[in-house]
């Protein structure tokens, strides 16, 4: 699951810069503006590339939002913690658009309150805010991809959270491609010139 690409460059102003929270919020708020003008849609597809619905990925991604929160809260040393979030199940998509909304939210004030000095167990490395935070990024902007792409919205990740997540999580990405082309190629959804898609794939949460 690991890259021998060359490394990325650091984007500007630096992910140590990057205001975490605030990219959070803004990449929940675009992901749930497209996701709302498909909601009357036909949830039941197969999302793109995944062996879930359209309605079990958005589950997914709450849960996924929800337990990066509680892990910095909690801030286990070698273990997940023990709350899993779910949506309702016979709750309509717009009302569950709200829940994801909530999720977003939850993420995003844990991650404003929660000091530097930080740190809790991920199994893909004992991670601080910055990067729970990068994840939360992912869960949103990748999965709402899958969604959109399945129910036949255009919609392209923002690229100012894709260019820190990249600089945050994939230290080894490729460069000379936009940010939210080189997040979908690091996660797997798409090819690059030259650069076959990855069948396999996982980020780096360690801090560097």
């Amino acid at each position: 699951m690991t890259s021998t690409l060359p490394a990325h460059p650091v984007p500007s102003p630096g992910v140590a810069a990057a205001p975490w929270a605030d990219l959070l919020a803004a990449t929940a708020d675009d992901c749930l503006s497209v996701l709302v003008d498909g909601a009357q849609r036909d949830w039941s597809r197969l999302a793109h590339g995944l062996d879930w619905t359209c309605r079990q990925t958005l589950d997914h991604i709450a849960l996924g939002v929800v337990g990066y929160a509680g892990l910095l809260i909690a801030r286990p040393q070698d273990r997940y913690i023990t709350l899993f979030a779910s949506l309702d199940p016979q709750a309509p998509v717009p009302d569950c658009l709200d829940g994801l909304r909530i999720a977003a939210s939850l993420l995003a004030a844990t991650v404003r309150g929660t000091p530097d000095d930080v740190r809790a167990w991920h199994p893909w490395g004992h991670s601080d805010r910055s990067g729970f935070a990068a994840m939360g990024i992912i869960e949103l902007a990748v999965h709402t991809y899958d969604i959109t792409r399945a129910l036949g919205l255009p919609w392209t990740p923002p690229d100012a959270s894709c260019a820190a997540v990249v600089g945050r999580l994939f230290p080894d990405a490729p460069d000379g491609h936009s940010p939210s082309a080189t997040l979908l190629w690091c996660t797997g959804r798409i090819e690059l010139p030259g650069l076959p898609r990855r069948r396999v794939w996982q980020w780096n949460g360690s801090l560097r």
